[in-house]
């Protein structure tokens, strides 16, 4: 497989996460870090990363409305729910092995 065509699938795979994040608004970002290591925010940080790398003026706000499909501020307010105290030290105990993003 050549590069072209190789990144071509790989966006369109990420297309894909991506809008299956946006409807599943049932899934609170703390239970994605706690099973996935990583959420929409990690996301938008890598996607902001992968900007500046290439010169491209996009904030993390920026990158969160694309990822989110909406200010993040209006999705918070929408979906949202408070971490239970167990969301919470489950998200302490996997801090490990959270995504690095730099």
């Amino acid at each position: 497989m050549d590069d072209k065509t190789r990144t071509e699938l790989e966006a369109a795979a990420f297309r894909g996460l991506v809008e299956h994040l946006r409807r599943r608004t049932d899934v609170q970002n703390i239970d994605l870090m706690n099973t996935a290591g990583f959420c929409r925010n990690c996301l938008a940080k890598w996607y902001a990363a992968a900007a500046k790398e290439r010169g491209v003026d996009l904030t993390y706000d920026g990158a969160r409305r694309i990822i989110y499909g909406m200010p993040y501020e209006e999705w918070r307010d929408k979906y949202q729910t408070e971490a239970t105290p167990e969301q919470k030290r489950k998200y302490e105990e996997t801090t490990p092995l959270h995504a690095k993003i730099g």
